[in-house]
């Protein structure tokens, strides 16, 4: 679970609401997808400029989350260092990818499942309003 931070709230917010509004969702594109959008949201970077980012290396966040290292300054070291300064770490990346969070998903309203389609939109959309409803109650 990410740390409680009024800006990672704010922008896991934003970027629901963003997707909500209809941009461009593809959970397969790094920029375009769960993590990508949450990317472009915290680092203002475009879904283009995140793939150059991640030098079109590797087509998961969940490959480049378990490859982060800190020492090599890469771009998309770079990214990982943003979003741990928001709170979120790369073991929180890997769950946003495929919407696993456990402590997320049964916090859930209503009666949805505790099993979310990760390329699903509508799901992404929940998750993370979800994450930053739990967030601002810790």
């Amino acid at each position: 679970m990410p740390e409680s931070n009024p800006i990672l709230i704010s922008a896991l917010r934003e970027t629901a609401a963003r997707l909500s509004r209809g941009v461009k969702y593809e959970w397969g594109h790094m920029g375009r997808c769960n993590c990508g959008h949450l990317v472009q949201t915290i680092t203002n970077l475009t879904d283009l400029e995140i793939v150059e980012a991640v030098e079109n290396e590797m087509n998961e966040w969940t490959e480049h989350a378990r490859d982060y290292c800190t020492v090599t300054n890469s771009r998309a070291s770079m990214i990982f260092e943003k979003l741990k300064s928001y709170g979120f770490s790369y073991e929180d990346v890997m769950k946003l990818e495929y919407l696993s969070d456990r402590s997320v998903l049964k916090h859930i309203p209503g009666d949805q499942p505790l099993y979310l389609r990760n390329n699903k939109v509508e799901d992404v959309i929940l998750y993370m309003d979800t994450m930053a409803d739990m967030l601002e109650h810790v």
